[in-house]
């Protein structure tokens, strides 16, 4: 506990990109900090190992350069300058038979340009057709969230929704777009779709005025995402030496109980457990283990029961490695495309593909073995897929393989395949989560959001608020 003289002692239970965040955030304030992580490593959801002798990613692979809270922290952790910029930010979506680009003027798979959507071939000549009556319709009136479908559907029609809209979140949440918040999953349209008359127009005031491309990059590339020379897997062990802190893996905290005026964790097997006292605690974990940990914690019911009703879906990344003669001409790559996407109502096991090397040049390597190799990162897993992720990795590697080979007619298997999986890994939020963070946010904390971004500025915020605290009671 903290006592007269000493520095207080703050806990951060999780050492992913959140509870690290928070630990570097706290370097230069007057307080002692311990991270408790309870896997042997850190990093949670940022991972990079080798493939074929290239480091990749095994996680998250880019951040959002339009949020900044990422970018300041790779600034301020010192690795500004190992940020690098994609190629290519183009994708497509493999549906009705054959992979067909990604229209440009969209904002999460919404249209805004129909001439284009049309031209795409992503939707029917029905499809279409429906899709056009959204600036015909009156606007459609709404009292309270809604699913994601229900609303883009009843504006833009189901293809919409089946072949941009759901593949498209499928990629960020692993979600169902009838099941998911338009209010919480994508709160900037919900918001502008209250100012205009048309979907279509909500989406349009969105999106960027189009720029003409730089010297041998798309405009769009650097200015959307980034990521860092090494893969973004090395950030975590940058934050967790400039934090300064203790860090301690293979510590679970089993039990949180209030103690005095400050905390008491119960870290380790139930067999040797060990008492850790803390004047003040952040949790950085997901949101069942941090509903149990809360659930002695007085006041905390609602916020317990708010994390409780938050469901997770699992995943799986394959990465493959090929030989770039694998892939015929005009392959993939030649088209300017960085990936694609799959939509679920064509019941494919992979929902998106990317390819590194295309995506990421700075993969291709310096030398010539290096240069010949085209790494591809395919996600599987959407939630109500368990039954797919059974499968062993040796399997789910042949599934990708076989389905990647028939969208973009690559010849041979790969030269090697390696197999990430990440269960539980991404939160859904579905019709109502913007009430259950109300809920957990009015008696304990924050909750906002998927993404590096979006953990940064969550710590940031619990930190400020550890900081208040720490402050008063002084």
């Amino acid at each position: 506990m903290d006592t007269a003289g000493a520095q207080p002692h703050v806990v951060i239970i999780g050492g992913g990109i959140a509870g690290l965040a928070a630990a570097f955030f706290l370097r230069d304030e007057a307080v002692r900090v311990t991270v408790l992580e309870g896997s042997p490593r850190l990093g949670g959801k940022l991972s990079v190992s080798e493939i074929a002798g290239v480091s990749v990613d095994e996680g998250a692979e880019a951040l959002l350069v339009t949020r900044p809270e990422g970018t300041a922290l790779i600034a301020d952790v010192g690795l500004g300058d190992q940020r690098v910029a994609p190629g290519t930010t183009s994708s497509a979506i493999w549906t009705l038979g054959a992979l067909r680009p990604l229209p440009r003027r969209q904002f999460m798979g919404v249209p805004t340009d129909m001439a284009e959507l049309a031209q795409s071939g992503v939707l029917t000549d029905r499809g279409v057709a429906r899709a056009r009556k959204d600036l015909e319709l009156p606007p459609t009136a709404r009292d309270g969230d809604m699913p994601v479908a229900r609303y883009v559907g009843e504006r833009l029609g189901q293809e919409v929704v089946d072949r941009l809209v759901d593949p498209l979140l499928g990629g960020v949440y692993a979600g169902r777009s009838a099941e998911l918040s338009f209010d919480a999953t994508l709160p900037a349209l919900a918001a502008a779709s209250r100012r205009y008359p048309t979907l279509t127009e909500a989406a349009r005031s969105l999106l960027p005025a189009p720029a003409p491309p730089s010297v041998g990059q798309p405009a769009s590339a650097s200015r959307v995402f980034t990521t860092l020379a090494g893969g973004l897997g090395v950030l975590p062990g940058y934050l967790a030496k400039a934090s300064g802190a203790t860090i301690r893996t293979g510590a679970m905290a089993r039990e949180l109980a209030s103690a005095g005026t400050g905390w008491r964790l119960t870290v380790g097997s139930a067999a040797d457990p060990e008492q850790v006292d803390a004047d003040a605690v952040i949790l950085a974990v997901p949101s069942r283990p941090a509903g149990r940990l809360l659930a002695a914690v007085p006041g905390t019911a609602p916020a317990v029961t708010a994390l409780g009703e938050i469901g997770y879906a699992s995943m799986a990344i394959v990465t493959l490695a090929y030989a770039r003669s694998a892939f015929p001409k005009p392959g993939l790559g030649a088209r300017g495309w960085s990936g694609y996407l799959v939509p679920a109502v064509d019941g494919r096991a992979v929902k998106a593909v990317t390819f590194s090397t295309v995506k990421w040049p700075h993969l291709a390597g310096a030398t010539a073995a290096e240069r010949a190799l085209e790494i591809v990162r395919c996600s599987v897993g959407r939630i109500g897929e368990e039954a797919l992720l059974q499968r062993d990795d040796s399997e789910l590697a042949a599934v990708a393989a076989a389905e990647l080979a028939e969208a973009t007619g690559a010849r041979g298997g790969p030269a090697a395949a390696r197999v990430t999986r990440w269960g539980g890994a991404l939160p859904q939020y579905t019709v109502g989560h913007v009430d259950r963070v109300r809920r957990i946010r009015d008696a304990v904390a924050a909750h906002d959001g998927v993404g590096v971004p979006a953990c940064v500025s969550t710590a940031r915020r619990a930190v400020d608020q550890v900081m208040a605290f720490l402050a008063a009671r002084r």
